[in-house]
């Protein structure tokens, strides 16, 4: 309804901020937009925000549509070639990251995000438009750059991409895990944006047995996994980040077995066959490496 010159939309019952008569003469609405922006009009109807705008008639999406993220384009109308009518998503912006996201942010606000503020990405100047698409509908979900989480995140994350191309691996390249299932890309209290505070706390979201507590306890295991395991990708078995039992080695030396240097010669089929480098190594006895709840298991043999 108009009330002396100001435009008040409600909608169920929610009374929205007026817009003057000179803020709507500043809007161009959708159609004018469409007018040359033909292909990414077509493709912004088929999203989630093109189907709200659509969906829910009478809000400030729905009255304002491209310009409800892009600003008012009056200006932009008069003068296209002028970067500075419009506010535009791109790395070639002369908009700042900040005022980007900060748009964003005016409907994207709390849950995944709320740690975003100082988080590795924003403090690197990471563009919500650098991982996500909203002009059309590339993945299933998220409106993400591309079609899965994975492979938007590989877009910077190069040297993750090739950890998970070793022999052993997390199950990222068979589909059976994504890299959101360990990281919030949004922030976090970590620096790595994990889920949880702690590296163990993540890992036991799957290695539940894992978890403990355990009636005799392996030092390193309740640090951090990490001490033994690498998170993404190992060319040696089980993620290790050194075969056994040199793994072992580093932290035991001397202690109850001989340190003796093993050769070719020890393995299976050598002059010198030894247990150290046969099968699990060190694991052949030591069974329960990452703790035991065994009245006898003080050296995880049980």
């Amino acid at each position: 309804m108009i009330i002396a010159g100001m435009i008040v939309i409600i909608v169920t019952g929610l009374v929205l901020a007026p817009l003057s008569a000179a803020d709507e003469a500043e809007y161009a609405g959708a159609a004018a937009c469409g007018q040359c922006h033909i292909q990414a009009s077509d493709n912004w109807a088929h999203t989630v925000h093109g189907r709200r705008s659509i969906q829910i008639p009478g809000t400030p999406d729905a009255a304002q549509g491209c310009e409800s993220c892009h600003g008012p384009g009056a200006r932009h109308i008069e003068n296209p070639v002028d970067k500075n009518t419009i506010l535009r998503f791109t790395k070639n912006s002369i908009q700042p990251i900040t005022e980007q996201n900060a748009q964003c942010m005016n409907c994207h606000q709390g849950g995944q995000r709320i740690h975003w503020l100082n988080s590795a990405h924003e403090s690197h100047d990471v563009a919500c438009s650098d991982c996500h698409n909203p002009m059309a509908s590339v993945s299933q979900g998220g409106l993400l750059a591309k079609q899965t989480i994975n492979e938007t995140c590989y877009s910077c994350h190069q040297q993750q991409r090739a950890e998970f191309q070793r022999r052993s691996h997390m199950p990222l390249p068979e589909g059976k895990m994504s890299c959101s299932d360990c990281h919030n890309p949004h922030g976090g209290v970590t620096d790595p944006l994990l889920k949880t505070v702690r590296v163990n706390d993540t890992c036991f979201e799957c290695h539940a047995e894992k978890r403990g507590p355990f009636l005799w306890e392996h030092a390193p295991v309740r640090d951090s996994c990490m001490n033994c395991h690498l998170p993404h990708g190992s060319n040696h078995d089980m993620l290790l980040d050194a075969p056994r039992p040199l793994i072992c080695q580093q932290c035991h030396s001397q202690l109850g077995h001989p340190n003796d240097l093993l050769t070719r010669g020890n393995l299976a089929n050598g002059t010198f066959p030894d247990a150290r480098l046969i099968g699990r190594s060190c694991s052949n006895c030591h069974t329960q490496i990452h703790g035991s709840n065994h009245p006898s298991g003080v050296l995880f043999h049980r």
